[in-house]
């Protein structure tokens, strides 16, 4: 009997180490939910995509989901923002449904912040729940619309203005036929630089929607430099901007050859137009690793690094009086950035104030289309079966 007791509270023992160390690790990492929270609201907050927390009536966290930790609204089993915290004490006190916009720190350090719609009720006696869906991504979204529109009205303004005030002076000076041609010069510029304008705009609203690369093959890259240099060489020539072009061009590309091509003769209309009469502008191509790498380089104005870091931002302009004069958009660089990473590539730049530019698109390689064809083909299993009964 003495072993037999001996060996009970042995027993005993270590089941109540058990049991401390058990609870320990439910207070550390809960895993299930308490034995007084309904097991419907526990499965229903399991399949939630928002954050959900579950507080007691000790305002501790008995049950919360991994977006809860994910946007940084619990740590240690514990909310950890203030804000949320008096929204939970309002609701205890009065009973109400609370429901609040709050910007919020992501982390514990650094800077980012997460844009939480934060909603609190009161589930029982006991109980509050706080659920928080993420609105960080849909306010950028929103805003990148907002300056959108706001943009185009102000890119719109310009050309259309002018077009009236140049129409009312054509008309005042009927009886002039020097200063009509004169005027109906300008209101042609005005017309094509409009025309310009909303063709980037609807080609930028395109590549920004699912599926905006049709018909993807195999493209030379000869054809793509090729073209883009041939319609680049009149407003070079004009201005005696001499346009050449090294490298390999034997390659290819797996592409949409058409927005290729707008990709690279955009860098070209840009080189040109930030360049001085009677300098050059050069194309080169080369192949590193599994990549076709094409650079513009130009001999222009330069841009400075805190400019390089906005220069592909929807209507900004490095030199807004030059883009008057020669009718820039604004839009040429971004339409190249959407144009590189639709094809699973990068573009990079460097530059130095007065000492020009060199503009760099990256597009994965592809295999000549004989290549393709004349690929080894796998031997299926009833071939191979064939092989081996002759």
């Amino acid at each position: 009997m003495l072993i037999a007791g001996v060996v009970g509270l042995g027993t005993g023992v270590v089941a109540m180490l058990a049991f401390r160390y058990s609870e320990n690790q439910q207070r550390e990492y809960p895993v299930g939910p308490p034995a007084d929270l309904d097991e419907g609201l526990v499965r229903v907050l399991a399949v939630l995509r928002s954050a959900a927390i579950v507080l007691n009536e000790a305002d501790e966290v008995v049950r919360a989901s991994a977006p809860a930790y994910a946007l940084g609204i619990v740590r240690h089993d514990a909310i950890v923002h203030r804000a949320i915290d008096d929204m939970v004490a309002k609701v205890r006190a009065s009973g109400e449904i609370l429901d609040e916009e709050l910007e919020l720190p992501r982390g514990p350090s650094g800077r980012g912040d997460v844009l939480l719609q934060v909603r609190v009720a009161q589930v029982d006696a006991r109980h509050v729940l706080v659920l928080a869906e993420d609105r960080t991504e849909a306010r950028r979204l929103e805003a990148v619309r907002r300056d959108f529109v706001v943009n185009i009205s102000h890119e719109l303004k310009t050309p259309v203005g002018a077009l009236s005030l140049l129409a009312e002076t054509v008309q005042d000076a009927a009886d002039d036929p020097e200063a009509v041609r004169r005027f109906a010069g300008s209101m042609q510029s005005e017309a094509m630089r409009l025309g310009a304008l909303v063709h980037e705009i609807i080609e930028l609203s395109r590549l920004q929607v699912a599926g905006a690369l049709d018909g993807l093959r195999a493209v030379p890259v000869e054809q793509i430099v090729t073209e883009s240099v041939d319609r680049a060489r009149t407003p070079a020539e004009s201005r005696k901007i001499r346009l050449s072009v090294a490298g390999d061009l034997s390659g290819y590309v797996y592409g949409d050859h058409n927005l290729l091509v707008t990709a690279l003769r955009n860098l070209l209309d840009n080189a040109v137009s930030y360049s001085a009469d009677g300098s050059a502008v050069s194309v080169g191509v080369r192949r590193v690793d599994d990549f076709v790498e094409l650079s513009v380089v130009d001999q222009g104005i330069g841009i400075s690094s805190d400019q390089q870091e906005r220069i592909f931002e929807r209507f900004y302009r490095v030199d807004p009086a030059r883009s008057r004069e020669t009718g820039g958009t604004g839009l040429g660089l971004s339409i190249v950035k959407h144009v590189v990473a639709d094809h699973g590539g990068e573009i990079s730049i460097w530059s130095e104030p007065g000492q020009g530019s060199t503009f760099t698109i990256k597009i994965p390689a592809a295999r000549a289309p004989e290549e393709l064809d004349a690929a080894p083909v796998a031997p299926s299993a009833a071939d191979t079966e064939e092989e081996r009964s002759a």
